[in-house]
């Protein structure tokens, strides 16, 4: 099988750090495009919330459909974990870029 773990280009985790990558650049574009719909960079804890309230819904969505519809496919919760991770890796790199951009322009 060419394209199990461990043959070729994919390795043991590829998927896990696959679900990362992807939603850790979903959330960057939910938080791009609410920057970009309120003209600021203000930070909001409610639109922090709504990004992880998202990506939960939507990772967790995908796991069920793969767990009762798409019977060939393996649900995982490491799978959502790793989406969840992911989410939160952009959640923090938007509050350390907010917290650098508030800062230099307090200076």
């Amino acid at each position: 099988m060419p394209d199990s773990p461990g043959h070729g280009f994919f390795f043991e985790g590829f998927d896990k750090m696959t679900h990362m990558g992807f939603f850790f650049v979903l959330s960057v574009l939910l938080f791009y495009g609410k920057i970009r719909y309120q003209h600021t960079f203000a930070f909001r804890t409610l639109t922090i919330f709504k990004i992880l309230l998202i990506n939960a819904i939507l990772g967790g969505g995908i796991e069920l459909l793969q767990w009762k519809v798409f019977t060939y496919r393996s649900a995982e919760w490491w799978d959502f974990g790793c989406d969840m991770l992911g989410a939160s890796m952009a959640v923090f790199s938007y509050v350390l870029l907010h917290k650098l951009n508030f800062n230099e322009n307090e200076s």
